[in-house]
């Protein structure tokens, strides 16, 4: 069967032909997929779901539903990872949506008053300055165009490498590192303007 006409042909490379391989029912391909793309998958769903145990699961349901679909897969222009990202996010939707996931915010230990620098008091200074901080990054990120912002939250909140960035983003990574470095100098310009 030949591929429409508004179907960009698939590049060459390994990936292509281990999609192919796993749609014709190759398991060994798929599970060569499911190896490449596991950490960047559960990286995405951690990031969001702040819980490692519902983060393995849904990242399981992920690969358990692309191996289910892989056969409706056709390649259009982005990588197999942008796919896989995709149905990740629509996992975590449906969590939230579900109302089972909340986000939780760890409980500071109860500390001894008598240990100087460890009281209340401290504890308090040191949250505040966590939330003046999360507000800071977030009205930073705000000046960053869609693109950019996206970048910036796969490479430092998610904490994926240039590839991953890459390969989730279907860019190149020449792409990404540029994206990055343009984010980043509007991030330090914003910074001092802020600053005076």
């Amino acid at each position: 069967m030949s591929a429409p006409n508004n179907v960009m042909s698939a590049p060459d490379g390994p990936e292509p032909d281990l999609i192919a391989r796993a749609r014709a029912g190759d398991r060994e391909a798929f599970a060569t997929l499911y190896y490449d793309h596991y950490r960047l998958v559960y990286s995405f769903l951690l990031v969001r779901t702040r819980n490692r145990h519902l983060a393995e699961d849904l990242t399981q349901e992920v690969f358990t539903r692309a191996l289910r679909r892989i056969d409706a897969y056709v390649w259009q222009g982005t990588a197999f990872a942008a796919w896989l990202v995709t149905i990740a996010k629509n996992l975590y939707l449906d969590e939230l949506g579900r109302g089972r996931t909340r986000l939780e915010t760890p409980v500071a230990e109860f500390l001894d008053p008598q240990v100087p620098g460890r009281g209340p008091e401290s504890l308090a200074l040191r949250e505040l300055e966590a939330v003046e901080a999360h507000e800071t990054v977030r009205t930073a990120l705000h000046t960053l165009n869609d693109q950019q912002r996206h970048c910036v939250q796969l490479r430092f909140l998610d904490e994926l490498t240039a590839q991953e960035t890459a390969l989730a983003m279907g860019r190149s990574v020449g792409a990404v590192k540029a994206l990055t470095h343009r984010a980043l100098q509007k991030l330090r310009w914003t910074a001092g303007a802020v600053a005076v």
